[in-house]
């Protein structure tokens, strides 16, 4: 079971106003009422509260999962998705220690590490409610031509993963694909427990019943007038204002960039939500979050247990978070944002990248940081559309600039933050201020049916979210790197000089 530890649990007074107000909801969560988060949530709430049941209902795919495991035994997992088709299969695979390549940005550099390895041992597992994310399908759509490339048949490496009768669904289907369906009245951020989490898993010979069981078990605690959920709700609606920082452990690795996507993203709107501020170390600076919680020592709330039970103690906290809030948790009205300024590019451009002289100016890394800095009246977002394995020390940043601006400061590798915390940074809080980082590219691929190239999607979907972010007024500045690794240290040598 969920167990919870350190100084803030003195700050839980089960018998509060708020506590009890939160109990009710509790209890209401428990039954399903699509009515909790007011009239204008309702008719989203009626098709989203699936998740609750799937500690149950998921057994019913324990057969098809088996069968799967068992065919691609041994074969190395390639994952296309975004957001909460790709966050949690990347934690169950680092909990487990096992190999996956999760194909979730648009970068061709990182692009090149699925599309040039060798495919012949590979399955591809496509995950997408629809089929329409402009990434996925891309991915997708690159991966099919790699294989081809190879002598391979598609059709006997890739599996896909969708709501019944979607789009997706149906053309799979007439195309002789395997495809396992995915409960359709759930949404993604809180997928981990369907379809979406346990098709990766089994694939990565992780027992998809341990995770089902342990979840379900901790449900049973959910279900009680008092729980771990509740007090982590009343913790982050009473004890922060904006920002609650996380630190992994090494036993669950990336169960805080799933966090981070599961609550920026379901409470930043309406100019309210918490924004979880990811850091390495509970030590780490973080200007004014108002609490750190890690998963096994240190900060200000301990939180731990097992994958299967942090999986339904999370989603169920984040959902009586909404209704503190009293927003609703399950829509995302802003992630479409980027994506048409996206397209709007795109159609702009022929679907050719212009010239660099044509593209919006960037600046020195001297430049940018200071501004960035001195126009900064809240937090600091860094959005990173590079290749988060090779440029992975980029990352370093953001515990720079935290010690320097004396700001809570994230960082998000673009486009995989637009399905995480970019609805909160358009929707929460207006208060943040905003670096773009792009870059050269050593290699670029094309995208099967599209007449766009990988270098071409990547930059117009930072400077679709360049345009987003700045029709709203708010800071925000571009650096782009001519050389990734000379760039990168020039940008944190000039960090650590401010």
């Amino acid at each position: 079971m969920i167990k919870l530890s350190g100084p803030l649990t003195s700050k839980i007074d089960r018998g509060s106003e708020l506590y009890q107000k939160l109990s009710a909801a509790n209890s209401r969560l428990s039954k399903k009422d699509s009515t909790l988060w007011g009239p204008k949530a309702e008719a989203e709430a009626a098709v989203r509260l699936n998740w609750v049941d799937l500690p149950e209902s998921s057994r019913d795919l324990l057969p098809a999962l088996d069968a799967l495991a068992a065919k691609f035994k041994g074969r190395d997992l390639i994952l296309c998705g975004m957001g909460g088709s790709s966050l949690a299969p990347e934690v169950i695979a680092g909990t487990y220690k096992k190999r996956a390549f999760i194909f979730d940005l648009t970068d061709p550099n990182y692009a090149a590490h699925a599309l040039k390895r060798d495919l012949s041992n590979s399955v591809v597992v496509v995950s997408s409610k629809s089929g329409s994310t402009i990434e996925t399908a891309s991915q997708r759509a690159a991966m099919e031509s790699a294989l081809t490339s190879q002598g391979l048949d598609p059709k006997s490496h890739l599996i896909f993963v969708t709501d019944p009768g979607s789009p997706l669904d149906q053309e799979v289907r007439a195309g002789g694909y395997t495809v396992i369906n995915a409960d359709p009245n759930v949404g993604g951020r809180f997928s981990a427990l369907s379809a979406f989490g346990l098709v990766p898993a089994a694939l990565l010979d992780v027992d998809p019943s341990i995770l089902l069981d342990s979840a379900s078990a901790q449900k049973a605690e959910l279900q009680k007038d008092e729980n771990v959920a509740i007090d982590l709700a009343y913790l982050m609606f009473s004890n922060s204002e904006q920002f609650v920082a996380f630190t992994d452990s090494p036993e669950i690795p990336g169960l805080s960039d799933w966090i981070e996507q599961l609550i920026a993203e379901s409470t930043g709107k309406d100019q309210k939500g918490r924004v979880p501020v990811v850091i390495a170390s509970p030590n780490e600076a973080i200007g004014s979050a108002q609490m750190r919680i890690t998963f096994n020592s240190g900060g200000d709330l301990v939180v731990s247990g097992d994958l299967g039970e942090h999986f339904i103690t999370w989603e169920w906290a984040t959902a009586l978070l909404g209704f503190a809030l009293e927003i609703d948790p399950f829509n995302q009205p802003n992630v479409t944002e980027a994506k048409n300024a996206t397209s709007e590019l795109l159609t702009e451009w022929s679907n050719k990248l212009p010239a660099p002289s044509a593209l919006p100016a960037t600046q020195t890394p001297e430049q940018a940081l200071k501004e960035l800095i001195s126009n900064c009246d809240g937090y600091i977002a860094i959005l990173a559309y590079l290749d988060r394995k090779e440029d992975v020390e980029l990352v370093e940043l953001r515990k720079v600039l935290a010690e320097k601006s004396g700001k809570p400061v994230t960082f998000g590798w673009g486009p995989r933050f637009q399905h995480s915390t970019g609805q909160f940074h358009k929707a929460g809080q207006p208060n943040g201020s905003f670096l773009i980082i792009t870059g050269d590219v050593k290699e670029d691929f094309a995208i099967a049916g599209k007449e766009f190239t990988f270098q071409t999607l990547v930059m117009a979907q930072a400077l679709g979210e360049f345009r987003a972010l700045g029709a709203r007024k708010y800071p925000v500045v571009r650096i782009h790197l001519t050389d990734r690794a000379s760039g990168i240290s020039e940008i944190l040598n000039a960090a650590k000089k401010l």
